[in-house]
């Protein structure tokens, strides 16, 4: 078995890439062995809908609502906070964890990355298509029956700048084929936020998915204005499934902050993020609003980032910071699944600015201009904090879909006074886009995060003009 593990990550190993009524009880972690064999035989997994049009996942019996984590790390965190599932995006990363999940009673949406147009996969390559479907069936034949698994995870965003449709058809097959190998564990596509041509799509060519998931940020739940977010402000994710047609069960697969795609730009086109205290706000609402108030057709989701990552920024999507710090982010998770915070809470940085200027003015100052940068940061648990400051080009390595990404290098920071909250530099001698992280620390293991965008001498025309 654990030849074969090796041999299947190698092959198939991922591209680099509430309220108190809202939570629900975690199961208990069925079939864990102390000793012998880990592979004990697979824990069935049912959707059912009932007379009154309610689906419920049942999982050996049991009902089962996901609190999952999209990622890979920080087990025994996830366990702590109240998740009881993890998603992975590709075989090999699955194959890793496995058996560490499930001793922790974690179940694992397992991945198989379909290929995307986007990134060279030919559907019409036929020969290509037949290779893919062999792969994964030697795949789901090798591991259909660990007791880990909750779902197949059947490609990720293939919907992403695509054209041709044949990709419904051979995820289809794909389907079709692991419901022949295994009668245990229901199927799910996940979509790139919510297009009714793409629900149509599946629901005509690809019927033998069981679950749509959806990777959605902003469009999540509307009514986000009042945090000064500018995501999507219509009917909830879940509500646009079912006017589209769909009337099966969901899964809200990827979920967090607004996306760097759907906040207010500055002048030059630097997408301006949301602080950890924000972003802790939407995921709080975004929670209770549109994933726990379904009660008819949402199975759970999985909150993302649960880790770390270079996507735009190296802190727009990470719960975690790099070394394990934890964001305000996790303490509501926490709260929203089992109904009570950690024992020590995150930082909360509730306003930053620069020269007296919020994020939102597009500040530009000259070389070697004096810029004042300020923060306010409060401790819930009155702890001591350490503020760290870090200066970074505007990163020039954008990708799409969470394709791996390059992390800019820091910049020497020309400090006149550094003072807690408030530092005072020269701008860098260099014109051009940049911007002056904050990193706030307890002590405990915890961290509040800001980034606050500047631009160093005139705007050009054409960025201007974006």
């Amino acid at each position: 078995m654990r030849g074969s593990a090796f041999l299947l990550a190698t092959l198939l190993a991922l591209p680099a890439f509430a309220q108190e009524d809202s939570t629900t009880d975690r199961p208990a972690a069925s079939g864990i062995i102390e000793d012998g064999p880990r592979f004990e035989g697979a824990i069935p997994v049912e959707l059912r809908q009932d007379a009154s049009g309610v689906w419920t996942m049942y999982r050996g019996g049991e009902p089962y609502f996901i609190r999952g984590v999209g990622g890979t790390t920080y087990l025994d965190r996830a366990v702590d906070a109240g998740a009881n599932s993890l998603r992975t995006w590709g075989a090999g990363e699955a194959i890793a964890l496995l058996d560490d999940a499930h001793e922790r009673g974690l179940s694992v949406v397992f991945g198989l990355w379909a290929g995307q147009e986007r990134q060279g996969f030919d559907y019409n390559d036929a020969n290509g298509v037949r290779a893919q479907l062999a792969r994964f069936r030697e795949v789901v034949r090798t591991y259909k029956d660990h007791p880990a698994i909750l779902m197949w995870g059947l490609g990720n965003e293939n919907d992403l700048f695509y054209t041709d449709l044949k990709v419904w058809d051979a995820l289809n097959d794909i389907a079709e084929m692991i419901h022949q190998e295994d009668p245990n564990h229901p199927v799910m596509h996940v979509t790139a936020g919510l297009d009714v041509a793409e629900v149509q799509l599946i629901m005509d060519r690809a019927p033998a998915i069981d679950v749509y998931g959806i990777n959605t940020y902003g469009e999540l739940v509307g009514g986000t204005r009042e945090f000064r977010s500018y995501g999507y402000e219509g009917p909830s994710v879940g509500r646009q499934l079912r006017r589209a047609g769909w009337d099966g069960p969901y899964v809200i697969a990827e979920w967090g902050p607004d996306g760097h795609w759907e906040v207010p730009r500055t002048t030059w086109g630097a997408s301006i993020e949301q602080t950890s205290h924000e972003k802790a706000r939407v995921y709080r609402l975004r929670y209770e609003r549109g994933i726990a108030a379904d009660t008819t057709h949402s199975i759970g989701s999985y909150a993302f980032l649960w880790g770390d990552k270079q996507e735009t920024t190296p802190t727009w999507y990470g719960i975690f910071t790099p070394g394990g710090y934890e964001t305000e982010v996790l303490d509501e998770l926490q709260y929203l699944w089992t109904s009570e915070y950690p024992d020590n809470r995150a930082p909360a940085l509730t306003e930053y600015t620069a020269n007296g200027q919020d994020r939102y003015a597009s500040l530009t100052v000259e070389e070697n201009e004096r810029i004042t940068f300020e923060a306010t940061v409060t401790d819930p648990d009155g702890d001591d904090l350490r503020y760290e400051w870090e200066l970074l080009p505007e990163s020039t390595d954008i990708r799409a879909g969470g394709d791996a990404e390059d992390r800019p290098d820091a910049i020497d920071i020309a400090v006149v006074r550094r003072d807690d909250g408030t530092l005072v530099m020269r701008a860098p001698r260099g014109e051009g886009p940049y911007r002056m992280f904050l990193y706030a620390y307890d002590g405990n293991g915890n961290v509040a995060t800001a980034n606050f965008p500047f631009h160093v001498g005139p705007v050009p025309t054409q960025t201007a003009a974006r």
